[in-house]
């Protein structure tokens, strides 16, 4: 250990830009043994460990680098997987600059240790070599539904399977994985890698009940009765809106609403045609991560150009910097300073262009941000073919939580006791997005964890 002195930061290779953005395969090659144990070679074991710290899961990141570094995989893959539902995932989707690799010691100087791509690789290699999470098949008596098949459901479904406990999770969609299926492209998560946990959960006693809204092809209510206890885990998927005049125009649409229909075109089923864009001129309205998989998806679609417009500069964007750097080599164009004032519509009422007024940065306001300003007669147009507007998303408020008082807050999230995530109704657990508002696939992870602790604690005593 403590070969930071020695050994510099290792980033991932990267495919070529000119081939990564021909398809849809992840860009990012897997760490090999020899790197990711100089990696982890570099960690000083610190007493009070930052990345640990700073972690939503509190991953026990030192100790797994420790056992990589000694060529221990299986104490690796063991101490991965125990606090985390789907480490390989996390590997792969996590704002590691902004959480454990922003907080690792030797950030200050040496550069962080690449502690993404080691937990990629400690998973990865783990399954090649045989092992697998531990489930004890149903040994209770009890049985959970979960709602939702995203990040938050799977975590859930993970920790009561683990303690005996049988699970039934019906999901909306056609395929289980909520988000990380439909809402995270492949270059940068592989479907298969979605589909191999859900494989293990069902190995281990899920029942998976897909096509099916709870609210509409199945009754809240008899959801409730055959079951001992509820988690609600639907996520945020209602798109906020600019309120800009023209943007009920037919071409404009909605980040996610786009994300999915390619994603079901990359599955090979049936998706919206109107989605084709190749050839078009692309406009993202947004800065956050799903704009860049709007933009980096239309470069691989065959846009002919396409356009980020942030009212913002680029160190302000909401979103992981890997992306953006990413975004930037694959020909993404960034507009910064531009506020959107309108979408400017034709004769027909088909979107032609965004007018946009140019902005600085001003005085500070109370959470320490810079305040955006616009700039007196500085309009200018940006031409689009397509608008695709990615500006966040709120929780839907389905009938039936106030049906059984399941009660909300202003902006539409599930209210929960942080301690139990129990929500105002007895019995009946929530966590991710759908209490959260749009976060990580960390944070919905991390509350699942900690709902099924509570749920197991109840139904156990």
């Amino acid at each position: 250990m403590r070969e930071y002195l020695t050994t510099e930061r290792l980033e991932p290779t990267k495919r070529l830009i000119v081939e990564r953005t021909k398809d849809f395969g992840e860009i990012y090659e897997i760490f090999n043994r020899d790197d990711a144990a100089a990696q982890s070679e570099r960690c000083i074991q610190c007493g009070d460990p930052f990345c640990l710290n700073k972690c939503p899961l509190h991953n026990y990141i030192p100790q797994w680098l420790k056992a990589i570094s000694e060529k221990d995989l299986e104490f690796a893959f063991k101490l991965s997987n125990e606090p985390s539902p789907f480490p390989e995932v996390m590997g792969r989707v996590c704002p590691h600059d902004r959480l454990c690799e922003g907080d690792c010691t030797l950030n200050d100087g040496h550069g962080a240790i690449t502690i993404g791509s080691v937990e990629t690789h400690i998973t990865e290699e783990g399954f090649k070599a045989g092992f697998k999470p531990e489930f004890p098949g149903i040994t209770v008596n009890k049985k959970v539904a979960v709602i939702g098949s995203g990040p938050a459901g799977l975590s859930v479904a993970t920790y009561l399977l683990r303690s005996g406990i049988g699970v039934t999770m019906y999901e909306s969609s056609d395929r289980a994985g909520g988000l990380l299926t439909y809402g995270i492209p492949n270059f940068k998560l592989d479907k298969k890698i979605v589909e191999r946990r859900v494989k293990l959960l069902e190995d281990g006693g899920l029942e998976l009940v897909l096509n099916c809204k709870v609210g509409e092809n199945i009754s809240f209510e008899e959801v409730a009765d055959s079951h001992d206890a509820m988690f609600i885990g639907i996520g945020a998927t209602k798109p906020k809106s600019a309120g800009l005049a023209g943007e009920q125009a037919a071409n404009v649409y909605d980040a996610m609403d786009y994300l999915t229909a390619i994603g079901k075109k990359n599955f090979k089923t049936d998706y919206d045609k109107k989605f084709d864009f190749k050839d078009l001129n692309i406009v993202v309205i947004g800065g956050g991560d799903t704009a860049m998989d709007c933009l980096r998806t239309a470069k691989r679609e065959g846009a002919r150009s396409v356009t980020c417009l942030y009212r913002r500069d680029a160190y302000n964007m909401p979103g992981s910097k890997k992306e953006y750097k990413n975004a930037m080599e694959e020909g993404v164009d960034f507009t910064f300073f531009a506020s959107p004032k309108e979408i400017v519509l034709d004769e027909s009422g088909s979107a032609i262009a965004v007018e946009v007024v140019k902005t600085t940065l001003g005085a500070k306001d109370k959470s320490g941000r810079q305040r955006m300003e616009e700039i007196k007669g500085s309009e200018f147009r940006v031409n689009a073919d397509v608008v695709i507007m990615s500006l966040g998303f709120d929780p839907l408020v389905p009938s039936f939580l106030a049906e059984n008082g399941i009660e909300t807050n202003s902006w539409g999230g599930i209210i929960i006791d942080e301690e139990s995530h129990e929500t105002t109704t007895a019995g009946i657990y929530a966590g991710g997005d759908c209490y959260r508002g749009a976060d990580l696939v960390v944070t919905a992870a991390y509350d699942g964890r900690e709902a099924a602790r509570s749920i197991a604690n109840s139904l156990l005593k």
